[in-house]
């Protein structure tokens, strides 16, 4: 997940204030979260670590989802996007209007 900064404080703070049931995650999300700047051309260096972790090899993603952006290797975006829609559209949908 990308952030802009104000964003990202309302995340830490939401992920900080879960219980130490969920020191893992909280240690997942905080504890692997780095600083990345734009160079000139808009571009972000994302780290080797960060790449790794998330699976990105070469063809990457962008979705933007409202106040974040999350950025997925195409394949497994693509294979995740494929069983989604072959499943059932969740429940909060049914009232939902498009």
């Amino acid at each position: 997940m990308l952030f802009p900064r104000t964003e990202w404080e309302k995340f830490r703070e939401r992920i900080a204030a879960l219980p130490m049931s969920a020191q893992w995650w909280k240690r997942i999300f905080l504890g692997n979260a780095m600083d990345v700047e734009m160079d000139g051309t808009g571009r972000i260096l994302i780290s080797p670590e960060l790449r790794t972790a998330a699976g990105i090899s070469k063809d990457t993603m962008l979705l933007g989802m409202g106040n974040h952006f999350e950025l997925w290797d195409k394949a497994t975006y693509e294979s995740q996007e494929a069983q989604a829609m072959q499943g059932d559209m969740p429940d909060v949908f049914k009232e939902f209007s498009f």
